[in-house]
């Protein structure tokens, strides 16, 4: 089995309400040695940190505000409740960030909640996980700033640009690749070869966005397998190389454990 760390699955979600611990086992069978369940709501997290704890040494969980929900974020309270998760375990903050895509939120709110949540990684030193669409510009800006003092960061689910890419590796940060890779309108492996070895992760983002061939179906941390083995393609070596390098970069970036049990 070729080993791999989902870096960003949003297993709390209740599409996996029916057969969770299957799609655990799944994934176990295909190889993950463990996954990050993303908490992009303080609800959500409240969730993932439930997983984690039942699944600890194999789950961790993140705590923050998606931008999607940036106008129900308190700057009286959300801090604090989300201190409360990264006392309790919480690995990073996010998933935050910004999306001028569906603009959910509106973009100022977005704006602050973002430099809120990277001013508190900055204040606890945890990393942060960051979701960005159609907001290039503000996005480098404010990863560039917070790189400058000292947050370290991942651009999940990143699909560029090049500029972008470069932003982020100049300033500490990491990029996580997703199935969207091994999609047939996916026409840009030469972003696949930019980063170093040491700042790539991969990721499902289950339920979300599964990879070819179960695209248009339910997406499962087992799947990323397939994103591995694109990936590697791309950079013109084999899954085998390059898995230990995606779990150690995993194991790194969130300052996980090793696992207690070997799946």
């Amino acid at each position: 089995m070729t080993p791999f760390i989902d870096a960003h699955a949003h297993l709390a979600d209740p599409a996996f309400d029916e057969d969770r611990d299957a799609v655990i086992e799944r994934a176990k069978a295909q190889g993950a040695q463990g996954i990050v369940v993303i908490g992009e709501s303080i609800e959500v997290a409240r969730r993932a940190r439930s997983l984690a704890e039942l699944h600890n040494g194999f789950m961790w969980f993140t705590a923050g505000v998606h931008p999607h929900d940036a106008s129900s974020y308190d700057p009286l309270s959300t801090p604090d409740a989300l201190r409360n998760l990264l006392q309790a375990g919480a690995v990073a903050i996010g998933e935050c960030g910004l999306d001028y895509h569906y603009d959910n939120s509106p973009r100022p709110q977005q704006r602050r909640a973002f430099a809120e949540q990277l001013a508190l990684a900055r204040e606890v030193s945890k990393p942060v996980v960051v979701h960005t669409r159609d907001a290039v510009d503000d996005t480098a800006a404010m990863l560039s700033e917070a790189g400058k003092e000292g947050v370290r960061g991942v651009l999940h689910c990143f699909t560029g640009p090049d500029s972008l890419a470069r932003t982020a590796l100049d300033a500490g940060w990491f990029l996580s690749f997703a199935g969207l890779i091994t999609f047939k309108k996916w026409s840009d492996d030469e972003l696949l070869r930019v980063p170093p070895g040491d700042r790539i992760l991969v990721e499902s983002d289950a339920p979300y966005l599964a990879p070819a061939p179960h695209r248009g179906h339910r997406n499962e941390p087992a799947y990323v397998r397939l994103t591995l083995e694109r990936l590697a393609a791309a950079r013109g070596v084999t899954a085998e190389s390059l898995a230990p390098a995606l779990v150690h970069n995993a194991r790194t970036f969130f300052g996980l454990a090793q696992a207690q049990t070997q799946p």
